[in-house]
């Protein structure tokens, strides 16, 4: 597997993998493919995140998007395209981003839904460690209190 760093040509591509991780994850995220677009342009132009594109035999197999703070890394997304899941990729496209592309002074941060429970073991099982869990009421539509 190789990688590179996504550049505002890519952006097209990140929206519409992006569109496909919120809906594979439950996420209720409405935007839509030209929106996931400019809001990744605003991000990559801006500095605010880096996107990083695994690829085999030429064809991108994952993307990984990243904001690094002065003692952090926050992993915001990490996509493996549907075809390609559960053959290691995820944890390559890891262990590249541990090894070869950040810095190992940093804690690794990332928020994950925990009714995604696939995705809660796959983070356990590259070495990231429970740390907090954040809940919520949403509001009934339509109702007052």
């Amino acid at each position: 597997m190789t990688y590179r760093r996504a550049t505002s040509n890519d952006c097209p591509l990140l929206a519409d993998l992006n569109h496909q991780l919120i809906r594979d994850e439950g996420h209720r995220n409405p935007m839509t493919i030209p929106e996931l677009e400019q809001r990744m342009r605003d991000w990559l132009i801006g500095g605010e995140y880096v996107a990083i594109l695994f690829e085999e035999t030429g064809n991108v197999v994952a993307y990984a998007l990243y904001r690094e703070q002065p003692d952090e890394i926050y992993l915001r997304q990490l996509f493996v395209v549907r075809e390609r899941r559960r053959q290691g990729l995820g944890k390559q496209a890891m262990h590249l981003l541990r090894s070869e592309i950040w810095p190992k002074t940093k804690r690794l941060t990332v928020e994950v839904l925990v009714a995604n429970t696939a995705a809660v073991a796959f983070w356990r099982s590259v070495g990231y460690r429970d740390y907090s869990l954040k809940l919520e009421i949403v509001p009934m539509k339509g109702r007052r209190a």
